[in-house]
């Protein structure tokens, strides 16, 4: 992915460095569905859990949103620096291509802020750490994203490439234009009179949803940005962290009434849906059926 010479978005908040308050206990941890799994369980049983944070933020024990604030700038390395590149670029992309798309529908589109943070932070959603991986809180209307993911991303998920990070991002927005058009409210009523499996199966149309969004972001950005073999990188995303793939890894058996997020072939059939079409009319999930 091409990214000099590119508008860079300025809604950007840089809370790297800073100390983030509340000290909760980080309940996900709990979850070891295999048994003194680690890490790597963590972070690919929340991968994109951007809809619902209760699920990966602990919201008992913040008082307030915060990250304080530091006199001295946080100092990137090399590669931080790039990456946090290719954020802002992407974001940018995604606040032209949103606009633009919402304008056509006479509508104005609220830009999200992205929250770039390093080991926890606090949010109006509660306190999170960064093993959580990204995420979106709808109470800010911000993504949260420590670049240390990409390299979980990368070597435990199987994918890399500068694309497979943007699909990220785009995925993340795709959950805040859910927000905005109110679809998340209606879901997160609609699933209070649920019991869990129905829960379950709103969620995965929630985030097929997110990821049908993201390709239609991926349709409409200018394709002088993109390299040969980008598009592969963010289907291989996508495919990463479907359910199925993530519970055969992490306990060797599949329970599909117990998806949240969609299987591998469905989270990259809704990717290439909106990728194909352009079209956000395309993206409706929950018309039935999973395809």
């Amino acid at each position: 992915m091409k990214t000099d010479g590119r508008r860079q978005s300025g809604n950007i908040e840089d809370r790297r460095g800073q100390s983030a308050g509340g000290g909760g206990r980080f309940p996900i941890g709990r979850a070891s569905t295999g048994g003194g799994l680690g890490l790597i369980v963590i972070v690919v049983v929340s991968y994109f859990l951007g809809i619902d944070p209760s699920q990966i933020i602990d919201t008992g024990s913040v008082q307030s949103p915060a990250g304080s604030s530091s006199s001295v700038p946080y100092q990137e390395t090399a590669q931080e620096a790039e990456r946090s590149k290719l954020v802002k670029v992407v974001l940018a992309e995604t606040e032209d291509t949103w606009t633009k798309i919402f304008a056509t529908n006479g509508k104005t589109y609220e830009k999200p802020v992205l929250v770039l943070f390093n080991g926890a932070v606090d949010t109006h959603c509660g306190f999170a750490q960064s093993a959580a991986g990204p995420f979106y809180c709808p109470a800010d209307r911000k993504l949260f994203l420590d670049l240390t993911f990409f390299d979980d991303m990368r070597t435990k998920l199987g994918a890399g490439g500068d694309f497979a990070m943007a699909y990220v991002i785009a995925h993340e927005v795709g959950h805040h234009i859910q927000t905005v058009l109110g679809i998340s409210t209606q879901v997160n009523q609609q699933r209070a009179r649920s019991n869990e499996t129905q829960g379950n199966a709103l969620s995965v149309k929630v985030e097929l949803q997110a990821d049908c969004l993201a390709g239609v972001w991926a349709s409409h950005t200018d394709k002088k940005l993109l390299d040969a073999g980008d598009i592969e990188e963010a289907m291989t995303a996508a495919a990463a962290v479907g359910d199925d793939r993530l519970q055969k890894s992490a306990q060797g058996y599949v329970v599909p009434e117990s998806f949240t997020h969609g299987s591998s072939a469905d989270r990259v059939a809704w990717f290439k849906k909106g990728l194909q079409t352009g079209e956000v009319g395309q993206c409706d999930t929950f018309a039935g059926g999973n395809r």
